[in-house]
């Protein structure tokens, strides 16, 4: 079973969501909190699999909340930033951070609960708005020249993950299984020195990785 602890000052948005996983068979909300502090405080007590994280609340926000939690010693509570706004700067605010997953207020019902699962089972999360954003964000900062030497493996996960890939279609996609996949997810966050799946995609975006890559099967 996985648990979840939902952080939002909105109760009727926190009802809304404890409605929707709750209704899953696989998926239980273990609490509830009304802000930043709450939601931390929460989260060391349950160390729930994933928290779902407002962003803009009274007192602590959901991104300084975001940064504690992610500094936690493994195993630690994944994090999905679920927010209604999508600017830039909140973007790409939340993903320094350190949140494992963004989503916006206006996904449907089954990618939010489809975005818990894939983060309860270890794989990041950026929906296809997100990745466009990034984009347009860090073209405008790329650095010159930065290059790293990927195997060609490596490479194709790291283009199959900025596409929004989770471990399993990759490994599906690539023929190969999924503990394949992690141990060149393992390299190649050591050789760009990221400390997570969506550092490695941000990164992607950044050094100018995803202008060189070739487009993903099914993506364009």
């Amino acid at each position: 079973m996985t648990t979840v602890v939902l952080v939002d000052d909105d109760a009727l948005v926190r009802g809304g969501l404890r409605a929707l996983v709750d209704a899953e068979p696989d998926l239980v909300v273990a609490g509830e909190a009304a802000d930043g502090t709450s939601g931390v405080e929460l989260a060391r007590r349950l160390r729930p699999d994933v928290v779902v994280m407002d962003i803009r609340m009274p007192g602590r926000d959901g991104n300084s909340a975001t940064r504690e939690i992610v500094s936690w010693a493994a195993p630690r509570p994944s994090v999905l930033v679920l927010t209604t706004f999508d600017l830039d700067d909140v973007v790409d605010d939340a993903i320094a951070a350190g949140a494992d997953g963004f989503l916006l207020k206006r996904a449907t019902p089954d990618e939010l609960v489809a975005g818990i699962r894939t983060l309860a089972a270890g794989d990041a999360l950026l929906s296809p708005s997100v990745t466009r954003r990034l984009f347009r964000l860090h073209a405008r900062r790329r650095p010159a020249g930065e290059d790293v030497p990927l195997t060609g493996r490596e490479a194709d996960v790291l283009r199959a993950l900025a596409a929004g890939r989770t471990t399993s279609e990759i490994a599906a996609a690539m023929f190969i299984s999924t503990e394949t996949v992690r141990t060149h997810v393992k390299h190649l966050l050591a050789k760009i020195g990221a400390r997570d799946r969506t550092q490695a995609v941000v990164w992607a975006y950044r050094s100018g990785f995803m202008d060189r890559a070739e487009p993903v099967a099914g993506t364009t």
